[in-house]
């Protein structure tokens, strides 16, 4: 298991045009776990899905959530301009109608 490391955080929020459709979601995942293991940069990652939301301010209408973290921002720009970063891209956008990125760094 990789050490979680605080340096730099990279938050992506997926919106799939049909969530309800299992075999999109497999074919998300698949590409996405498949990517993320062959990542040469990334040091963690979360992939998740919107729990029941318990309180108002909770915002469940994502379909996956994805955290990446990195040992600097630099690492992160080498992320986003992988192969597999780019093949990801290829073979998943035409799944999703929307993505929102928050990258973090810490204090």
């Amino acid at each position: 298991m990789r050490e979680f490391d605080p340096t730099f955080a990279h938050t992506v929020f997926f919106w799939l045009h049909n969530p309800e459709r299992q075999e999109d979601r497999k074919t998300f995942e698949t590409s996405l776990q498949k990517f993320l293991n062959s990542s040469k940069y990334a040091k963690t990652n979360f992939i998740g899905t919107p729990p029941q939301a318990s309180r108002d301010v909770v915002d469940g209408s994502f379909t996956y959530s994805l955290m990446v973290t990195f040992e600097s921002a630099e690492a992160q720009q080498k992320y986003q301009e992988e192969d597999v970063h780019n093949t990801f891209i290829e073979e998943s956008s035409k799944l999703w109608s929307k993505v929102i990125v928050y990258d973090s760094q810490t204090i």
